[in-house]
């Protein structure tokens, strides 16, 4: 019988995972934490996972969205660690998430700190100014900038956030320089520029999709390696001529410190499921999403990796690293 028994413990390994994801279901409503106030990218993004969640009766209980807004991230991180071993709290993190803690001493909470579920997407971006606008491209808009230091402005989110790295990245590679606007929600930035109090934004697909449409918003430049499929007449930024690193947003679920191995299995499970439904690629395709999903042990990995890169672009944009 020796012999089966390398067979056997092979056998016992792979169906080791399912063990504990059978062990805990949660008991009552679920928070999703998210660190945008409504309208934000978290805020819609989580938004739009609780619903598909539900639509697709994956979970034996609702998700409830809560917005856990400032710092830059860091109120939300610091709010996870407050539900330390909790395994009815995760949250969506993003990459402000992994760059903050690199700028700020306070913001004390690092990715290291949290328990990673998942990843989920990376997304592109776009630089949009009002569709009445002077500015045709993004040259034009650096050129106004350059005529009038502090004059124009960009509506935007968090210090740290990638709209704010992009904006020291470009004004460092060309000498530029206009002001960073902060509003708490992606609801009031989009308003602000739509109103003319800015002149500038920095915006995800899903945020801006049916303000194009509409024709209210033009995209002057794309935040990506390669042009979307949706606007093939747009430039990125490297071929509108500014030669700055391609800055990735990542999306994903993480968790409270010390969540029991059983209830990290449960997440990992439920939302390996849910990736594959009807529901999550449409909602991929609608919002011009790749795919990013990573479980859990891949994802630590991740964290690390990003932090070196996210560590270095800002280095590169002239941002002092404070850890």
């Amino acid at each position: 019988m020796k012999p089966l028994l390398p067979v056997v413990g092979v056998l016992l390994a792979g169906i080791a995972p399912a063990i504990p994801a059978q062990g805990f279901k949660p008991v009552k409503p679920v928070e999703f934490v998210t660190h945008t106030g409504p309208g934000g990218g978290g805020d819609v993004f989580a938004r739009a996972i609780a619903t598909a969640m539900e639509r697709e009766k994956l979970a034996p209980v609702r998700m409830t969205v809560v917005n856990k807004t400032g710092g830059g991230g860091a109120t939300a991180m610091a709010y996870l660690v407050e539900k330390k071993g909790d395994a009815h709290t995760i949250a969506v993190y993003t990459g402000l998430w992994i760059s903050n803690p690199l700028m700020r001493k306070e913001a004390s909470v690092t990715m290291r700190d949290l328990t990673p579920i998942v990843g989920m997407v990376r997304e592109p971006a776009m630089l949009v100014v009002k569709s009445d606008s002077p500015y045709k491209g993004l040259k034009d808009f650096i050129d106004a900038a350059k005529a009038s230091p502090g004059q124009l402005k960009q509506s935007a989110g968090s210090i740290g956030a990638r709209d704010w790295v992009v904006r020291q990245l470009l004004m460092k590679a060309t000498g530029a320089n206009w002001a960073y606007i902060s509003f708490p929600g992606g609801g009031e930035r989009i308003a602000a520029l739509l109103g003319g109090h800015v002149n500038i934004m920095l915006i995800e697909p899903q945020e801006a999709g049916e303000h194009i449409r509409a024709g209210n918003l033009r995209v002057i430049a794309q935040v990506s390696d390669t042009r979307l499929a949706a606007f093939p007449d747009v430039p990125t930024i490297k071929e509108a001529g500014f030669d700055i690193p391609t800055v990735p947003q990542v999306r994903g679920i993480v968790a409270p410190p010390g969540m029991p191995a059983e209830a990290v299995a449960y997440y990992e499970d439920l939302f390996a499921r849910f990736v594959k439904t009807a529901s999550w690629r449409k909602y991929l395709q609608d919002n011009l999403f790749e795919d990013g999903f990573t479980r859990s042990a891949e994802l630590a990995k991740f964290f690390d990796r990003h932090t070196e890169t996210m560590r270095g672009i800002l280095k590169d944009g002239g941002v002092n690293v404070v850890r």
